[in-house]
């Protein structure tokens, strides 16, 4: 049987916790590249995964979620409804 390894302290004299370094990191980042930076990789991320979505999935699931949107708003106007909500769409 494997033995546990002790517990790693936080910090110990002289290194920083992972934690510590991800955080400097990302600061670092946003000082030199701005916030436009994080804009078009996210941006591009969206892109990259619309499309493994699109190869993955097809059309007929874009058709399925967005026909399960609309029937999901429609109950909910509806219900507002005949709690005596608005009476207009």
């Amino acid at each position: 049987m494997a033995k546990k390894k002790a517990p790693r302290p936080e910090h110990v004299a002289g290194e920083m916790s992972v934690r510590e370094a991800g955080r400097k990191g990302g600061e670092r980042t946003a000082e030199t590249h701005g916030p436009e930076f994080y804009s078009e990789i996210g941006q591009k991320g969206g892109e990259k995964g619309g499309e493994v979505t699109k190869q993955r999935y097809g059309p007929e699931f874009y058709s399925e979620i967005g026909h399960k949107g609309g029937q999901k708003v429609k109950e909910l106007i509806e219900r507002g409804r005949k709690e005596g909500g608005e009476t207009q769409p």
